[in-house]
């Protein structure tokens, strides 16, 4: 008997240990990081103004996303939520592009600061991606075309992902 209960104590803290382990795993972060989080750039949106804007990118792994918000351009209708859709372009430091979509904005009022994001898209190990070169299209209410090009390299730096 005393075989028998030791045996099946043993299988329960190995069984008890195996969940932890997995436990841990599951709530262990991710490695996957960009930097900066944060970039400025300087917009030209032709005639309909620009101005300042923040970019702002997450990671996590192969996915990345970012939102665009400025206060230099605003709304000028009543816009509802997840009703512009976004192409964001930004150049690799390498050669080529990399592009993030979406239909992802909050509701504006006429006047608010203008926000778009997240949008997504994937990267890979190591990318370095910069806004300056590349574009910024939105499209509201199916027909009016906004694109915005920065004028300027992007501050601190580019996106550089893990």
């Amino acid at each position: 008997m005393r075989g028998t209960r030791g045996k099946r104590i043993g299988t329960a803290v190995s069984a008890t240990a195996g969940a932890l382990a997995a436990c841990g795993l599951a709530f262990a972060p991710t490695a996957a990081a960009v930097t900066p989080g944060t970039a400025t750039i300087t917009a030209d949106c032709g005639s309909y103004g620009g101005g300042e804007a923040t970019l702002t990118a997450t990671q996590n792994g192969t996915a990345a996303t970012f939102t665009l918000s400025t206060s230099a351009m605003t709304a000028p209708v009543a816009l509802g939520q997840d009703s512009i859709v976004s192409t964001l372009t930004l150049v690799k430091a390498g050669g080529g592009t990399s592009v993030f979509s979406g239909t992802k904005n909050p509701a504006m009022a006429v006047g608010d600061p203008l926000s778009v994001g997240p949008l997504s898209g994937t990267v890979a190990s190591g990318d370095s991606l910069e806004a300056y070169g590349g574009s910024l299209k939105m499209t509201v209410f199916g027909f009016i075309t906004i694109t915005c090009t920065a004028t300027g390299p992007q501050s601190p730096g580019p996106f550089v992902f893990d």
